[in-house]
C-alpha cells in the first residue's frame, strides 16, 4: 500500500511538473517569442517602433504619455489636437515615421497615417481586414468593449450585419427622419427653456448636448421616457470609461481568468444593468401589443427590432434576446456619443470664428424666420450643412 501510495505521488507530482512546464512554454511562445519574432519581421519591412516588452508590450509607456498629456489644458485653441488627443501616436510618429509598429499587451498593433494607405485599408475590397469575430471575442470572456456594443451592426458581420442594416437603414430613412423632428423640436425647447435661468451665466453646453442627445434618441428610436433612456445613458457611460481606463491596463495570463480586478467586476454588473434595463423598455412594449393595447409594436428601430425577433420566418439569422439588447446598446450609445460630440464641437468652432455665426444665424433667419425648423426647410441650408 506504502508503495502504491508513493508510486501516485510520482505520478501526480510528474505530471503536474509536466502541465506547469507545457503552461509556461505556451506562455512564453504567446508573450515573448512570437511577438519579438513579428517584431523582427515588421523591422525587415521598414516598420520600425518601440520595443516590445514582455506581456505589457508598450501599455505602460502609452499610459504615462496619455495621463502627461491629460495632465495640463491646451495651451491654446487649435486645431492641432495630436499630441492631446493621440500623445502617443504623436510621438511616436515623430520618432519612428507615418507608419509604425506598437505592441497593446502581446497583441501587434500597426498604426497607419498615410492617407494613401488608409484608403487602401478602408476599400478592404478582398476582406482581408475582417472585423473581430463573435467566436474570437467569446475566448475573451472580459472583453470590456463586448460589454459595451456586444455584437451588434457596428461589431457584426456576413448575413447578420446586411440584415442588422437594412433594419437601421428603414427606421432612419429620409421619411422617418421628418417623422422625429417634432420630437428633436420639443426636447430642443425643453432645453432653451431651462437655458434661461442662466441667462449671463456660463453653461456647460457638453453635458447639456448630452442631456439632449439622450432625451432626443429615447424617443425616437425607442419610445421610451427620458427617465428610463438616462438609467441606460448613465450605465453605458460608467462602462466607456471603464473601458478607457482598461484599455492600456495589462493583463497577466492564467492569473487574470481566476482573479477579478474590481474594474472588471464593476464592468459586469454596469453590462448587467444595461441588459435588464433595455429589457424593461423591450417587455413594455411587448406587453401593450400582447394585451391589445396597441395593434404593433411600432415604427421606431425598438418597433422593427421587435418585429424581426417575433415574426422573422429565418431561423438562422432571426434575432436572439442579446441580439436584440446588443442592437439597441448600440444606438443608444455611437447615437449618443457621435451626437454629442459634433454638437460641442460645432458650438465650440462658432465660438472661435464669430463671423462664422453670424453667417449660420442670418441663414436659419432667413429659411425660417420667427418659426421652428422643418424638415423642407433643413434642405435649404446651405452654410450649416458645411
Amino acid at each position: 500500500m506504502i508503495s502504491m501510495a508513493a508510486n501516485l505521488t510520482v505520478f501526480l507530482t510528474g505530471s503536474l511538473c509536466l502541465y506547469l512546464v507545457i503552461v509556461l512554454i505556451k506562455i512564453l511562445h504567446k508573450y515573448w517569442w512570437t511577438p519579438l519574432r513579428i517584431q523582427r519581421a515588421m523591422n525587415l519591412q521598414g516598420i520600425k517602433g518601440p520595443r516590445y516588452r514582455f506581456i505589457h508590450g508598450n501599455n505602460k509607456e502609452t499610459l504615462k504619455m496619455r495621463e502627461e498629456a491629460f495632465s495640463k489644458p491646451m495651451a491654446s485653441l487649435s486645431h492641432d489636437i495630436l499630441p492631446r488627443a493621440q500623445a502617443h501616436v504623436y510621438a511616436r510618429i515623430n520618432l519612428y515615421g507615418k507608419n509604425f509598429l506598437s505592441w497593446g499587451g502581446n497583441t501587434a498593433q500597426l498604426y497607419i497615417t498615410e492617407p494613401e494607405l488608409v484608403k487602401e485599408v478602408l476599400k478592404n475590397s478582398e476582406r482581408i481586414f475582417p472585423k473581430t469575430t463573435s467566436k474570437e471575442r467569446m475566448r475573451n470572456q472580459d472583453d470590456i468593449f463586448e460589454k459595451l456594443l456586444g455584437n451588434g451592426l457596428v461589431r457584426s458581420e456576413g448575413e447578420k450585419w446586411a440584415k442588422q442594416r437594412k433594419l437601421a437603414n428603414y427606421a432612419f430613412h429620409g421619411e422617418s427622419l421628418k417623422n422625429m423632428t417634432p420630437a428633436m423640436i420639443a426636447s430642443v425647447e425643453t432645453m432653451l427653456e431651462r437655458w434661461k435661468q442662466f441667462e449671463g451665466k456660463e453653461i456647460e453646453v457638453f453635458q447639456e448636448f448630452k442631456l439632449l442627445a439622450s432625451e432626443v434618441i429615447s424617443r425616437t428610436a425607442f419610445g421610451s421616457s427620458y427617465v428610463e433612456g438616462k438609467k441606460i445613458f448613465d450605465f453605458l457611460m460608467r462602462l466607456s470609461v471603464l473601458a478607457n481606463r482598461l484599455q492600456f491596463r495589462t493583463k497577466f495570463p492564467v492569473i487574470s481568468k481566476f482573479w477579478k480586478t474590481a474594474d472588471s467586476i464593476e464592468s459586469n454588473k454596469l453590462a448587467k444593468g444595461i441588459h435588464n434595463s433595455v429589457m424593461e423598455i423591450v417587455k413594455k412594449r411587448e406587453a401593450k401589443v400582447f394585451s391589445g393595447e396597441a395593434s404593433n409594436f411600432g415604427t421606431d428601430f425598438l418597433g422593427l427590432l421587435l418585429n424581426a425577433f417575433h415574426d422573422d420566418p429565418d431561423q438562422k439569422n432571426k434575432l436572439s434576446e442579446q441580439d436584440l439588447v446588443d442592437e439597441c446598446k448600440t444606438f443608444y450609445f455611437a447615437g449618443h456619443e457621435t451626437a454629442n460630440s459634433a454638437l460641442a464641437w460645432t458650438v465650440l468652432l462658432l465660438a472661435i470664428h464669430q463671423d462664422w455665426q453670424e453667417k449660420a444665424r442670418k441663414e436659419v433667419i432667413e429659411v425660417f424666420g420667427n418659426q421652428n425648423p422643418h424638415s423642407e426647410g433643413i434642405g435649404r441650408l446651405r452654410i450649416n450643412e458645411a
